[in-house]
């Protein structure tokens, strides 16, 4: 996935680590870089999500290290699309397979009764159709 640079050339977005205040990090942040100027900038479909993230640590936290995917959907397929062991397979399978997942945990949680765990699973799934992630956007 490319996008223009100021600079003219083109930007293509990879998974980086961001640090927030010198003291966290946050893995697999897509991030759109360009190669001649070095301008980078988060990629905007998961920007919302990593602004709540950072949000929640406040603005003194602690040392830690955290991995976007764990909270962002989006950025949890992109990692998934990029492991070298799902290299021939298609996206859309892909997304198929995780929407599925969420969807067996959505029911195991409702059979268990648990409002946090139905409350997360329906935002990973909103994050999903919110995005219309498809083929195209990989």
């Amino acid at each position: 996935m490319h996008k223009p640079c100021n600079c003219g050339k083109a930007m293509s977005i990879r998974l980086r680590t961001v640090i927030y205040q010198n003291k966290v990090e946050i893995g697999n942040v897509p991030i759109f870089s360009c190669d001649t100027c070095n301008r980078s900038e988060v990629f905007a479909e998961v920007k919302p999500e990593l602004t709540g993230l950072i949000g929640k640590l406040g603005s003194k936290p602690e040392k830690q290290s955290l991995q976007f995917d764990d909270v962002c959907e989006v950025a949890h397929l992109m990692v998934k699309v990029t492991e070298k062991k799902r290299a021939a397979d298609p996206v859309e399978t892909i997304i198929q397979e995780r929407i599925n997942e969420l969807l067996d945990l959505l029911l195991l949680a409702q059979s268990l009764d648990d409002g946090g765990w139905i409350d997360d699973v329906r935002k990973r799934l909103s994050q999903i159709a919110k995005h219309s992630v498809t083929v195209h956007d990989f």
